[in-house]
C-alpha cells in the first residue's frame, strides 16, 4: 500500500475527473440545454475546463461564454432545469472509469477500509453512474453537492463522514483531482492525495500542495 495510507481507515473519493471521465455526457447535456435556450453550443473542450463546482456553476459558465456577459437569474434557472433533464436521460452513456480505478477500489475495499464518495455533482446522478459502471458496492456512503448545506471546498461533507463512521480526521484521506478537493481535505484535517489527469480549470493540481500525487490510483496499492 502507498505510504500515505498508513493508519488510514476511511478514504473519500471525488468522482468527476478522479474516478470517471464524465465530461462527454455532461457536455452533451450542456449543449442540449443551450440549444433549448437558443444559444451557441459550447462543445466538450470548453466544458472540460468548467466542471467541478456543481451543475449550476457549470451552466453559469456556459451561458456567460455564449452571451459574453453574466446571465440573468431566470435564464440560468431555465438552462439548469433543461440540463438536469437532458443529463438525467443519459448520465453514463459515454462516461468511463479512468485506468487503474477499479483495481484501486477493489484493493482498498478488500483491505477493510471504508470508502466514500464526495462530489459536487447533484446527488440524483450519483447512484445511476455508480451502478452503470458496476462500482456501487465499493462505497459505504456517497454525498452530492446538494446533500448538505455546504459542499467542497467547504469541509462540511468530510466532517460529516467522520461523524457518521466515527473516525478522526487524522485517520482519513481525501482523493481528488482539483484544488477544491485538496482545500476541503486540508480544512477537514484529512491527508490529501491528488491525480493530475482530471479537471482543475487548466491549473496543475500540484500547485494546491496535496500530500502526494499519483499518476494512477492503482499506485495506491
Amino acid at each position: 500500500m502507498h505510504p500515505l495510507l498508513t493508519d488510514i481507515r476511511l478514504v473519500a473519493f471525488d468522482l468527476d475527473g478522479t474516478l470517471v471521465d464524465s465530461v462527454p455526457d455532461m457536455a452533451a447535456a450542456v449543449d442540449a440545454a443551450l440549444i433549448d435556450v437558443e444559444l451557441p453550443l459550447a462543445g466538450e473542450d470548453k466544458v472540460r475546463h468548467w466542471v467541478g463546482n456543481g451543475a449550476k456553476v457549470l451552466l453559469e459558465r456556459a451561458l456567460e461564454d455564449a452571451l459574453g456577459e453574466a446571465p440573468s437569474h431566470g435564464l440560468t434557472e431555465t438552462a439548469l432545469e433543461r440540463f438536469m433533464e437532458h443529463y438525467h436521460h443519459a448520465p453514463c452513456a459515454r462516461t468511463r472509469l479512468y485506468r487503474g480505478v477499479r483495481e484501486a477500489l477493489e484493493g482498498l475495499h478488500g483491505s477493510g477500509r471504508t470508502l466514500c464518495l464526495v462530489t459536487n455533482k447533484p446527488e440524483a446522478f450519483i447512484a445511476p453512474i455508480l451502478s452503470a459502471l458496476d462500482i456501487e458496492t465499493f462505497f459505504s456512503a456517497f454525498l452530492g453537492g446538494d446533500s448538505l448545506p455546504r459542499r467542497k471546498p467547504d469541509p462540511m461533507p468530510l466532517m460529516h463522514l467522520c461523524q457518521r463512521f466515527d473516525v478522526s480526521p487524522s485517520e482519513c484521506l481525501m482523493v481528488g483531482d482539483s484544488r477544491h478537493d485538496v482545500a476541503a481535505g486540508k480544512a477537514a484535517g484529512f491527508r490529501t492525495l491528488a491525480v493530475p489527469y482530471g479537471y482543475n480549470h487548466g491549473e496543475p493540481v500540484e500547485q494546491s500542495d496535496p500530500d502526494a500525487v499519483v499518476e494512477s490510483l492503482a499506485q495506491l496499492l
